[in-house]
């Protein structure tokens, strides 16, 4: 009896300090790229409507607000794609945009699948949006 009880003992420390260090990432993570404030000079601006539509081919920059698509992301995309989605439980991200046209990447996000769960009642649809546009500029 007093093996087990050691044994359960350890189990449940292990298990409380992988919470603590998942817990301190969130806590301590900073976003791997700079993010951009403004367009510079001869940078061309987001659309006067305030959409946020991201066209293959079109610069990171433009029509994509990472700050926000961070602050979504963290909370819902990092435990599973990794801090610099690099992939841990869930595929990398790092080049999602180069294999993956927009619309596809917004269907995944709304109804999941392969192992995802979907995002369609957890997330609105400007956040999906937002998303979307930033993962389709990870190219």
């Amino acid at each position: 009896m007093n093996k087990w009880l050691k044994s359960i003992l350890i189990a449940a420390c292990c298990v409380f300090a992988a919470i603590l260090m998942l817990c301190s990432l969130y806590e301590r993570e900073e976003p791997a790229k700079p993010e951009a404030a403004e367009p510079g000079p001869g940078a061309s601006a987001a659309p006067a409507d305030g959409s946020s539509a991201a066209t293959p081919g079109a610069s990171p920059a433009q029509a994509v607000d990472e700050a926000a698509a961070l602050e979504i992301y963290k909370p819902n995309c990092m435990a599973c794609h990794g801090d610099q989605l690099q992939g841990t439980m869930g595929p990398p991200l790092t080049a999602v945009g180069s294999s993956m046209p927009p619309d596809q990447i917004l269907t995944q996000i709304e109804k999941g699948g392969g192992g995802m769960p979907a995002f369609k009642g957890t997330l609105t649809d400007d956040q999906i949006r937002t998303l979307t546009n930033w993962l389709a500029a990870q190219k």
